[in-house]
């Protein structure tokens, strides 16, 4: 993929910023340009950004050809000079073929190189009539968003801000952690096309006096946003740290919920009805389909299920993507959100279903007792009633997610998220137990289990990232 921008010096060294919290050992970057293009520039801000607080000087490699440099990741970065390069086969000398295997390399002057590295990407800068200016050609994976993630940090200030790769979700969605003078925020790189929602739905939730980060900049025809950062401490980490926080944790989630369902939907949100519940289950035939397994059509039987269990009670606002992973620990302070541009009018049970059935950790069944007994005690809800939708609800919230899981394997080249299989088809199973969802479990009664010799089968077909 190939962008082209007109940069000055901010915007150079921020798309060097930019790249550096990208890029993975084993790629080789061709700084391409004329003499005083800015191809130091470009791998000077790049180092020094891989570097953080251990940032060193970094002089220019034409003389002595190569220098080396290491990041606090373990990462060993080569920046190369080929100008002065005399014969190609000087290149087996310096080694720098060698480290392009498991290092990051920047060299300049690459028509020096007898032939093109396998993980190669381009960067070719040359001068303006403006001298202040410099023309920047990309030509690399990504290349319009890395462009458009440096030219929206930039112009909103933060320019010179250190990028810290965040951790995602299973989702195109990136962020990253910006570090400058200012402080801290979070930058949301979301080209898929939901930041209105999730710019709606943050106001919607500040307003309300939800822990939602407060929105610094935004561009939302550009799907980027700079948020307030709310720190590192998910509840999933917090817990991990000290189990015996759950307690405690658990019962601010119920009444977080409490407080959230009492506010009328918002208008911008859908419904998540039987008809899209029945929709949504659609998703779990890949996982059968993998195994060569054929099922039936389980989706009238969710909308029917939803019809007899679910459909009298009014809905409310549900975040959907409600657990340990999006909460943020603040000690007094309201739990911080995030991940809620999903947001849909559903029933009661589903965000906590969301929360107490997590796939990605185990909630002892007593935590889960204790807090659907506090939400119910708070709102006076039937409890049999409850207790039949929220079982529904578990059950295809897990279906739908093995499906998922499934497709990111296959289709999407991540497999990691195999491995929550299991679980998510315990919670499944449990859910199924209960006496109204007979005919559900009649319908799936053939499908395996997500045992280890089938996560592998899985597994064996990942596609290629």
């Amino acid at each position: 993929m190939t962008t082209r921008l007109i940069a000055d010096e901010t915007l150079t060294a921020a798309l060097a910023r930019m790249l550096a919290a990208d890029l993975a050992p084993g790629w080789t970057v061709l700084l391409d340009g004329p003499v005083g293009a800015g191809k130091t520039h470009f791998a000077r801000a790049f180092i020094r950004a891989r570097q953080g607080d251990l940032a060193e000087d970094v002089p220019s490699p034409t003389f002595t050809l190569v220098q080396t440099y290491d990041d606090p990741m373990g990462t060993e970065i080569w920046h190369a000079d080929l100008y002065r390069l005399t014969d190609p086969s000087e290149l087996h000398e310096l080694g720098l073929e060698e480290a392009m295997s498991d290092a990051i390399c920047l060299i300049e002057w690459p028509d020096r190189l007898e032939t093109r590295p396998p993980r190669a990407m381009t960067i070719a800068l040359t001068p303006c009539p403006d001298p202040a200016l410099r023309r920047i050609v990309l030509d690399c994976p990504g290349a319009d968003r890395l462009a458009a993630r440096a030219g929206f940090v930039a112009q909103a200030g933060w320019g010179e801000a250190r990028v810290v790769p965040l951790a995602g979700d299973a989702s195109a969605r990136r962020y990253f952690r910006l570090q400058g003078p200012q402080g801290a925020a979070v930058l949301m790189d979301d080209p898929g096309g939901s930041m209105p929602a999730f710019l709606a739905m943050t106001r919607w939730l500040l307003d309300r006096g939800f822990g939602a980060p407060a929105i610094l900049v935004q561009d939302a025809t550009q799907g980027l946003a700079l948020v307030q950062d709310l720190g590192d401490d998910l509840l999933a980490r917090v817990l991990e740290r000290d189990p015996a926080v759950a307690p405690v944790a658990y019962d601010r989630v119920a009444d977080l919920l409490v407080d959230l369902h009492h506010h009328p939907v918002p208008d911008v949100v859908p419904a998540l009805d039987g008809a899209a519940l029945a929709d949504q289950v659609g998703l779990f035939s890949l996982y059968p389909q993998a195994l060569g397994i054929d099922v039936p059509d389980i989706g009238p039987l969710i909308a029917g299920l939803h019809a007899d269990l679910a459909a009298d009670q009014r809905p409310v606002t549900a975040l959907r993507d409600f657990h340990a992973e999006n909460l943020i620990w603040r000690g007094a302070a309201p739990l911080g959100l995030i991940d809620y541009q999903d947001a849909v009018a559903a029933h009661p049970a589903y965000d906590l279903v969301s929360a107490l059935q997590d796939a990605r950790r185990d909630v002892a069944p007593q935590i889960e007792a204790v807090t659907i007994a506090r939400y119910l005690a708070a709102t006076g809800l039937d409890e049999a009633r409850f207790r039949g939708a929220y079982a529904l609800l578990g059950a295809q919230r897990g279906l739908r997610i093995m499906g998922i899981f499934t497709r990111l394997c296959l289709r999407d080249g991540k497999p990691r998220y195999l491995d929550f299989m299991p679980r998510v088809w315990g919670h499944v199973q449990r859910n199924l137990a209960h006496p109204a969802l007979a005919p559900l479990a009649r319908a799936l009664a053939d499908v395996p289990a997500p045992d280890a010799a089938i996560v592998e089968r899985i597994r064996a077909r990942c596609a290629r990232p």
